[in-house]
Order: structure tokens, then C-alpha cells, then sequence
């Protein structure tokens, strides 16, 4: 007897389109949710069993049009499949794990974040949903990061400007700092008990001011050594 796979009838990632082929309207919309996933490889670097897309399509359903937000991290898959990385999202070739967290950023072309994304990302059970205004002159009445969580199948509003999720393990909240050259305000993941997690650049600074501070205190004591009459390359 013949065994019937259904997922065999379903098309593969390498099938589908990788996005769905919208411009972005400015560069914030990749540099921010990408600032989001090279924290997280830093701070994450001994776990393999997360994934962060950036701009990337999540397939549901078959013959359904894929969600592509600007960021969204998945965790308890696998983070690195073949040596070209995830072509697109596609919950069939996931175990059926849907992302944890979703992210859109606002621009000047407004793209229903607030109404038909908020829908869509409920409906597929995405637990958590940040929207994040970059512009100030975009803003008007709404608060520049507004973080959802899904609760009976609908998303309420959480309180605060930096908002803890336990099932992450990390709170989203903003500051003001440097990425790529580039001082603004940006979105940082933060710990438990409210420390902000290094950037790469900033883990790099780090390293060079510890360095840097090691050397001074060795040539101080090099000195100290001279003055009594020692000579440090001897010892």
C-alpha cells in the first residue's frame, strides 16, 4: 500500500517568492529589525534554535499570499538550514512553528499596520507584534513604539515604553545610540533586569578600551619598576 504524504503535494521554499517584492521606502525599514538580529546573534551566539527574518515571506497556507514583515523572530527552529540560509518562512517545512514576534516599521507609505497587519499576524498567532514609528513627523497621536500581545486570539496593547516578554526571554524598548555610524534612535533588546544588550560595534569599543586600559596599567608598573631600579624586560 501506497503512503500518501500531503506535504509532498506542497510546494518547497525553494518554490515560492523570497519576499513580496515591495520596495522598502527607506533603509530604516531593513537597518532597524537587522540591528535586532545582529544583537541577538551576539547575545544568542551558543543557540541554534532561533531564526530572525528580515524582510522575508511567511508562508501558512498553500495557494495563500505570504506575510512579509520588516522583522520576525521564530524560536525553537532551527536557525541555520543549508549554506544559502531560508530562502522564505514556510511553516510546512517548520514543523508548523509560527513566529513569536513580528515587527513593522512605519513609513511614509502607510501600510495598514495598525489595522489589516494587526488582523493578519492575530490570525496566524504571532504572540507578540511591535509597530515602530521611526519619524517623529510620522507619529502625530500614536506612541513611537507600540508593542501587542496576543491574548484570546486578540491583541492588547502593553503598557510602557520598554516591554517585557517572557516567553522571549528579552524586552523591545528605545534609545538613542550609533549603528553603522548612524546616530539615532534605535531599537535594543533588553534583559530582565533592564540592561541593554551590546551591539556588535559596542562589544568591538568594549574590547578596545579593556585592551587599551591594560596596556597603560602595564606600562605604569613598567615605570614603577624603573624607578626602583628594575629593569622590566629582565623580570
Amino acid at each position: 500500500m501506497v503512503k500518501y504524504n500531503p506535504l509532498s503535494c506542497l510546494p518547497s521554499s525553494a518554490e515560492l517568492p523570497d519576499s513580496d517584492d515591495t520596495p522598502v521606502d527607506n533603509e530604516l525599514q531593513n537597518l532597524i529589525p537587522n540591528l535586532l538580529d545582529a544583537i541577538l546573534a551576539l547575545a544568542w551566539s551558543q543557540r541554534t534554535d532561533w531564526f530572525f527574518g528580515v524582510d522575508m515571506g511567511i508562508y501558512y497556507a498553500p495557494n495563500t499570499p505570504q506575510l512579509v514583515p520588516d522583522g520576525f523572530l521564530s524560536i525553537g527552529v532551527e536557525r541555520f538550514i543549508g549554506e544559502e540560509g531560508r530562502l522564505s518562512y514556510v511553516l510546512w517545512e517548520e514543523d508548523g512553528i509560527v513566529p513569536i514576534f513580528a515587527l513593522e516599521v512605519v513609513s511614509q507609505t502607510y501600510g495598514g499596520e495598525y489595522e489589516k497587519k494587526k488582523i493578519d499576524y492575530a490570525n496566524l498567532g504571532i504572540l507578540y507584534y511591535a509597530i515602530y514609528v521611526p519619524s517623529r513627523r510620522y507619529r502625530r497621536k500614536r506612541e513611537p513604539l507600540e508593542v501587542y500581545h496576543l491574548e484570546n486570539s486578540e491583541y492588547i496593547l502593553q503598557p510602557g515604553s520598554r516591554v517585557w516578554m517572557p516567553e522571549i526571554g528579552l524586552a523591545l524598548g528605545r534609545e538613542r545610540g550609533t549603528y553603522l555610524g548612524r546616530t539615532r534612535e534605535w531599537l535594543y533588546w533588553y534583559d530582565e533586569a533592564g540592561q541593554r544588550l551590546l551591539t556588535p560595534e559596542e562589544l568591538v569599543q568594549q574590547e578596545r578600551e579593556r585592551t587599551q586600559q591594560e596596556q597603560q596599567r602595564a606600562e605604569r608598573l613598567a615605570q614603577r619598576l624603573r624607578e626602583l631600579g628594575i629593569n622590566p624586560d629582565e623580570i
